[in-house]
């Protein structure tokens, strides 16, 4: 008991600096690069993560397997110090006029905020697939948790979140897009390798083989997107991508297990192509879009969009193909056909929410293309 606490305390501390780290990142890139060059900044970003994806798991198996469980944690010192040094010698340091204009910490609105992500997240993910009255009394709490946040936020001079943003009808819409695209994406995490190993018949290495061709294709893509976005424009760029991403969960939905792997492969890549696009697009878009003393907030929410989009894809998607999947024969497992069908139903659902999402990029080129031809 005692380790499982430590290990669960060191998560949260590294899941922490993670946030930070990507959240500063962002803002440091709108801060740095120019305009016409933030789409392949914003494409390298995308390139970068998707290595760590693809690399994560592969290279935490190795070393599971030549040194034990404690060299995945011990492999990041090193690292955390590398990255440390690197930030302290060439991040830029903000000066002391800066500094005193800055204002008070909103203490109140962060720990209400705080406390409202961990009772959503909670709600989300304990019962172990059965959501109970914990749940609901979760789920509760997070809303008023929301209205309690946001009546803070109006009642303070330096709030965490300026609650009149939210009323640019870009920025709204490019948080609400990214956390469905996140929700769409995590049911390739979540369902894939049941329908994989179970549907395909694929042994665990085979299923891990298979499963890196998705963080591969957005590694490979994110860098073409960025130059894509900067020639043509993000929001051009971001219906593109989300097409390709609805044309992907589409045919993933089809789940045809006579074609094999490649009736997986070849639907995952056009997916992964679409939302690498999508989430360079859409950072461009925002972080050219605002001051340079909102950086920091919009950059940290579009994080928090993508990662609520995580939270309640695990939960949802596992849910749906929980369902969908019907699985009667527990005694010898998931049959092939039931995780055929549960593919199918999950990604049907998917494809439902990209094409939400494709129509509020539509709306939104829509109303940044009067923005434009009012300023001409």
């Amino acid at each position: 008991a005692p380790t499982l606490w430590l290990l669960i305390a060191a998560r949260a501390v590294q899941g922490l600096g993670a946030a930070l780290m990507m959240a500063l990142t962002l803002a440091f890139v709108a801060e740095t690069v120019t305009k016409d060059r933030i789409g392949s900044a914003m494409g390298l970003l995308g390139a970068m993560s998707a290595i760590g994806t693809t690399l994560g798991p592969s290279l935490g198996g190795l070393l599971i397997a030549g040194f034990g469980w404690r060299a995945i944690f011990l492999v990041n010192v090193p690292l955390g110090v590398l990255t440390f040094a690197l930030a302290w010698r060439a991040l830029p340091t903000r000066s002391k006029t800066a500094q005193a204009d800055r204002g008070t910490f909103d203490v109140m609105g962060t720990a209400l905020l705080a406390l409202t992500l961990a009772a959503y997240a909670l709600a989300m993910t304990l019962g172990r697939g059965n959501f109970g009255l914990l749940n609901v009394g979760l789920l509760v709490a997070a809303g008023i948790g929301v209205f309690l946040f946001a009546a803070a936020q109006a009642s303070v001079k330096n709030p965490l979140i300026q609650l009149a943003s939210f009323r640019d009808y870009q920025l709204s819409a490019s948080l609400a897009m990214s956390l469905v695209v996140a929700t769409v994406m995590m049911a390739t995490l979540v369902v894939a390798p049941f329908y994989l190993s179970r549907g395909l018949g694929l042994d665990a290495a085979m299923v891990g083989l298979v499963l890196s061709t998705g963080p591969l294709v957005s590694a490979l893509s994110a860098l073409v997107a960025g130059r894509l976005t900067d020639r043509f424009g993000a929001h051009k760029m971001m219906v593109a991508g989300l097409l390709s991403l609805t044309t992907g969960t589409f045919l993933l939905s089809l789940a045809m297990v006579t074609l094999g792997i490649a009736g997986y492969v070849v639907p995952i890549t056009v997916t992964c192509i679409g939302y690498a696009l999508f989430q360079t697009s859409n950072n461009a878009a925002v972080m050219a879009g605002i001051s340079a003393g909102q950086r920091g907030v919009v950059s940290g929410l579009l994080n928090l969009s993508r990662n609520l989009g995580l939270i309640t894809g695990a939960s949802l998607m596992g849910a749906i193909f929980a369902v969908a999947s019907a699985e009667k024969h527990q005694s010898i497992g998931l049959l092939s056909s039931e995780a055929a069908r549960g593919m199918q139903v999950t990604f049907q659902t998917a494809t439902v929410l990209a094409l939400i999402a494709l129509v509020l990029a539509l709306l939104s080129a829509r109303a940044a293309g009067r923005t434009e031809s009012r300023g001409s």
